[in-house]
């Protein structure tokens, strides 16, 4: 089987150097798609660019040029400074950079649950620069009610006050493994300990940690609203592949009246895979993207 090497490349992008898992083929044995395209692959919460590993490595073979960016404050990107945040407008700007620098001609994305949500503000704003759009169960949180702003903010103040932005330390990667579990209890244990792995960080003095700012887990202020976020749905001009993980994956409850306002919107669905698909259906994740990628 042709082997696929994983380098890392550090971009400075919208004041924050990010950095890009960039997925490469042996070239002299890759097969070549009918045009050369780069593939940005978004990752979600709490998870990083290097777990598309699994997913990257059919499409790297492909012949695509397969990149993979860890948003700001996740995986081996840089954390936002004191008195900063991580507010959706920055990831979109962070991904605009990252695409005039990196992919001039032509682009297709694939993205995953809170990468979803970024890849279709993106792709609504930006419609021009995307070929095609593969969105994996990322079309946004629960909406909010108007009322629950004010609720959410004052969250979100409290958080800030007492929030470390120092990592927690995990004792051991059995331990890692654990917590892993503990969250994700429907996915088989051989499969998150070579997804824990590749989600912490581990010091000069061997401890380790997960690959994300603490200051993720606070309450976002912003809220979401669904009337806003379907404008963007709507400007997206390119096909659209949803793919889903089946009834135990994440759902909102308005998704179908999500999926109606794109223009032009394909459809498939990993009946067993849930919302991690990219981890425990790799190969069904793979060729549903590259069956899509392939059609006119």
């Amino acid at each position: 089987m042709v082997q696929v090497r994983e380098r890392i490349e550090r971009v400075r992008a919208n004041g924050i150097e990010l950095a890009v898992h960039r997925f490469e083929a042996d070239s002299a044995d890759a097969d070549t798609p009918p045009a050369k395209q780069t593939l940005l692959l978004l990752h979600g919460f709490l998870d990083a660019a290097a777990t598309w590993d699994l997913v990257a490595a059919p499409l790297a073979r492909a012949g695509y040029e397969v990149l993979a960016p860890d948003f700001r404050g996740f995986g081996e990107s840089d954390r936002v400074p004191e008195g900063g945040y991580y507010h959706f407008a920055d990831y979109v700007a962070d991904m605009d950079d990252l695409v005039r620098a990196l992919a001039p001609r032509s682009l297709s994305i694939v993205a995953h649950s809170m990468g979803g949500g970024v890849a279709t503000l993106f792709a609504g704003a930006r419609p021009e620069r995307v070929e095609k759009l593969v969105v994996m169960e990322g079309l946004g949180p629960i909406s909010d009610p108007p009322a629950y702003s004010v609720d959410r903010m004052r969250r979100w103040l409290a958080d800030r006050q007492k929030i470390s932005r120092t990592p927690r330390l995990i004792s051991s990667m059995d331990e890692a493994l654990e917590r892993l579990a503990a969250t994700h209890p429907r996915i088989d244990r051989d499969v998150l300990r070579t997804r824990a792995e590749k989600l912490v960080r581990r010091g000069a003095d061997g401890t380790i940690s997960w690959a994300w700012d603490p200051l993720h887990r606070t309450t976002s202020p912003t809220p979401f609203q669904t009337e806003v976020y379907g404008s963007f749905l709507r400007a997206i001009t390119c096909p659209t592949l949803f793919v889903s993980g089946g009834p135990t994956g994440w759902h909102p409850p308005d998704e179908a009246e999500r999926l109606a306002l794109f223009q032009k919107l394909d459809r498939v669905e990993l009946p067993d895979a849930g919302h991690m698909m990219h981890w425990t259906a790799p190969d069904a994740v793979a060729g549903a993207i590259l069956s899509f990628l392939a059609s006119a």
